[in-house]
């Protein structure tokens, strides 16, 4: 894979100083730090996924409930053994 060439002054510096905090490397500092922030945003995803699968099965539940006993999307009747028109 390739490098990761970073021209921001203040991020090198940054990077050092957390590097110093953790007893690393500027490179261990930064894979660290990205880790961490893309687990962050992996687990902020899945959390939105699941919100919105929630909301959409609330909507189906409540949906469901609004067809009359009874109705089916059985439309057998309407077709032949072909599955064309009668």
């Amino acid at each position: 894979m390739g490098q990761l060439n970073i021209k921001d002054d203040a991020l090198i510096a940054e990077a050092k100083e957390l590097a110093a905090l953790l007893g690393t490397s500027a490179t261990g500092a930064v894979r660290e730090a990205v880790h961490e922030r893309l687990a962050r945003e992996k687990a902020a995803r899945d959390e939105r996924k699941q919100r919105m699968f929630d909301a959409i099965m609330a909507i189906s539940d409540r949906a469901s409930k609004l067809v009359p006993p009874g109705v089916t999307s059985d439309h057998r009747d309407l077709y032949d053994e072909n599955g064309l028109p009668k």
